[in-house]
């Protein structure tokens, strides 16, 4: 744990294991109630200190830690295959590029910006001159998944610290060692004491968003959870990125090749394990046999094998738990009628990459999140009720329209209830910069550095009697 600036050993601790080996590759500390309330004092302490820091070191602190990171790309990345089972190309796709995430937020640092409220439009303001201005928040709670287990605390950290904020960071047990080879990039670059903190285990998370020196809490991960953060929040705000079952459209006059090709790849790769994976597919049934047909073949191409291994395209799912839940996922589907095209089998914590078909909406299958490399296809009727089908699930995270059609994909603008509509791409994108986030089940507020930063400052109304 690091508290105040200092490294504190835990006591009880859970062990980790190399979801394809078996092995054991790290002991994750359970923090204790002593911990969390040090960790939440900490943070408290260096709040007005830290939000003093002029803008521009604060930006100068995120550069300098992603040149740190950029120096250590390979190894951190083999923590992180090691740790989640995450195939090692993937891992340094993700490690290579956090440092970018990190840099936009250092740029947004120095233009956080307030604006003038013209108050002579009416006879009580005339005479006035009232300014909005953006101060920190104060004590962020970030609690960050195991899936993208890098960028996504950066995602977290770089925003809070760049708008001049403290953080009590509690990463997922499944990926915390890979988390504190960051935490120590953090500390070697400077990070003033108690501006970064880092607590392990469930019951600090729920310690954290309880307590009311929480002033903003961010979470990513399942709906349930957010639901009760949610509860436990009470007045205070969060932010919180959600689950998502996310379907990607493929029109009738849609590049069906390209549409195939990318659809099948972004179901499996990271083993299905993104909130954006493609997960229903809904195609035009004068295409559907076509898609699938391509769909296959791209799915059959794809290596599956020993994460660490350079060649292999999907490891193993985080562990075999997730993977048994998802084979039991997939079985009831069967059971309900369901048709496997590919794949379905386990073995240990690795799946093969499954494709399904002859589906109904109230499979759980369909209507759950899946988070593992499966693929959907469901063939309908027309353009229309496709995007009935999104708009029917709780989730509203992104979804993909593959579309020739200028008219149907601003019908999909304008219909589809989701944070974002990718236009003949699928659901599974996303670069850094961007707002990020769901609506629904899906979630509440926006990453992406800038959008970040809007949430973790609050606006402060000066006016002026002249």
């Amino acid at each position: 744990m690091l508290i105040g600036g200092h490294w504190r050993h835990g006591g009880h601790a859970s062990d980790r294991h190399d979801p394809y080996r078996g092995d054991l590759v790290a002991r994750v500390p359970s923090s204790t109630a002593t911990d969390v309330d040090d960790a939440l004092k900490a943070a408290c302490e260096a709040r007005d200190s830290a939000a003093a820091v002029p803008a521009r070191e604060r930006a100068a602190l995120l550069r300098r830690v992603a040149g740190l990171l950029r120096e250590q790309v390979h190894p951190i990345a083999q923590v992180m295959s090691r740790e989640t089972g995450k195939a090692l190309a993937d891992a340094i796709a993700e490690v290579a590029r956090a440092p970018d995430t990190l840099e936009i937020a250092a740029e947004e640092a120095v233009r956080i910006k307030g604006e003038h409220v013209p108050m002579d439009a009416s006879p009580t303001g005339a005479g006035k001159l009232a300014i909005q201005l953006r101060f920190p928040v104060g004590v962020i709670v970030a609690i960050t998944p195991f899936n993208a287990p890098i960028n996504l605390a950066c995602h977290k950290l770089a925003p809070a610290i760049a708008a001049g904020n403290t953080v009590v960071l509690k990463p997922s047990p499944q990926s915390s060692w890979v988390t504190h080879r960051l935490i120590e990039l953090f500390v070697q670059a400077g990070t003033p004491p108690g501006v970064l903190n880092v607590v392990h285990g469930h019951e600090a998370g729920a310690l954290l968003v309880k307590d009311p020196r929480a002033d903003f809490i961010s979470f990513t991960g399942s709906s349930r959870v957010g639901a009760a953060i949610k509860a436990a929040s009470g007045l205070r705000r969060v932010a919180l990125e959600l689950g998502g079952n996310c379907a990607t459209i493929i029109d009738e006059d849609a590049d069906i090749a390209t549409a195939a090709a990318t659809c099948a790849r972004n179901a499996m790769r990271l083993a299905g394990q993104s909130c954006v994976s493609v997960q229903n597919v809904y195609v035009h049934q004068a295409v559907a046999e076509t898609f699938s047909n391509l769909a296959l073949k791209e799915v059959a191409s794809l290596r599956l094998g020993d994460p660490l291994d350079p060649q292999t395209e999907i490891g193993t799912l985080v562990d075999q738990n997730s993977a048994l839940r998802i084979e039991s996922l997939i079985q009831d589907a069967l059971g309900e009628g369901a048709e496997l095209l590919a794949g379905g089998k386990r073995n240990g914590a690795q799946l093969q990459p499954t494709v399904l078909t002859r589906l109904n909406p109230t499979m759980s299958v369909v209507e759950s999140e899946i988070f593992g490399p499966v693929l959907n296809i469901l063939p309908v009727s027309s353009f229309a009720e496709a995007i009935r089908c999104v708009n029917a699930s709780r989730y509203g995270l992104q979804t993909g329209v593959y579309t020739r059609s200028l008219a149907n994909a601003m019908q999909a603008a304008r219909s589809i209830r989701a944070g974002g509509i990718i236009i003949n791409g699928s659901s599974t994108w996303r670069s850094d910069q961007m707002p990020y986030g769901g609506v629904k089940d899906s979630g509440i507020g926006r990453e992406g550095p800038e959008y970040a930063m809007r949430e973790m400052t609050e606006e402060r109304l000066i006016v002026f009697n002249l």
